[in-house]
């Protein structure tokens, strides 16, 4: 497995590109973080299956709501060296601390319907796109997919973009699958 090599930086703080209607970010929101990204899932036991079984990620939390009918569930690629709390109650407050997790929401029964399904996003009307997964060695990466049977929208060969894959989760939902550094110059 190949490391990319990130680059370093070699001056002063960044502080964003500027295009029309970027604003410096006001001093009041100082500490704000972004925590997670929902999705919403027909089948809980699918869905966990392939967020953790092919993508690598670790179900931090679920949370039921009986008197709504639903659960969500709380995913994030964890490091080796990352110290989760194993306390309810501390691990709750640690997973809206993060950055990065992904939220899959299930309102009960929609498992049970066979002809429901969740718009996707890319479907007219299009509105939300995609997520996406960095990896650290891109070909592995597909290689994995393939020997998982993972649906694809775009392999690496189809197109012009040879250093991207789209590949789709148990709803539907498009992934987009990257390495860091063949990115370099993309743009």
């Amino acid at each position: 497995m190949t490391t990319p090599s990130i680059p370093q930086s070699t001056g002063g703080p960044f502080s964003g590109e500027q295009e029309p209607g970027v604003k410096t970010p006001p001093i009041e929101t100082t500490g704000f973080q972004f925590n997670h990204t929902m999705l919403r899932i027909k089948d809980p036991e699918i869905s966990l299956a392939f967020y953790t079984g092919i993508m690598g990620m670790t179900l931090l939390r679920k949370l039921d709501f009986p008197e709504f009918q639903f659960s969500l569930y709380f995913l994030a690629q964890l490091d080796d060296q990352e110290q989760v709390p194993q306390e309810t109650h501390d691990r709750t407050v640690w997973t809206f601390a993060q950055r990065g997790i992904l939220e899959l929401t299930h309102n009960w029964g929609t498992e049970q319907q066979a002809d429901f399904a969740y718009h996707d996003g890319n479907a007219e009307p299009q509105g939300f796109g995609h997520i996406c997964f960095s990896v650290p060695d891109f070909d592995a990466a597909i290689a994995w997919f393939d020997q998982q049977g993972v649906d694809y929208v775009k392999r690496p060969e189809d197109g012009k973009m040879r250093n991207v894959a789209f590949i789709r989760d148990a709803d539907g939902y498009w992934i987009e699958i990257v390495q860091a550094d063949r990115l370099a110059t993309i743009g």
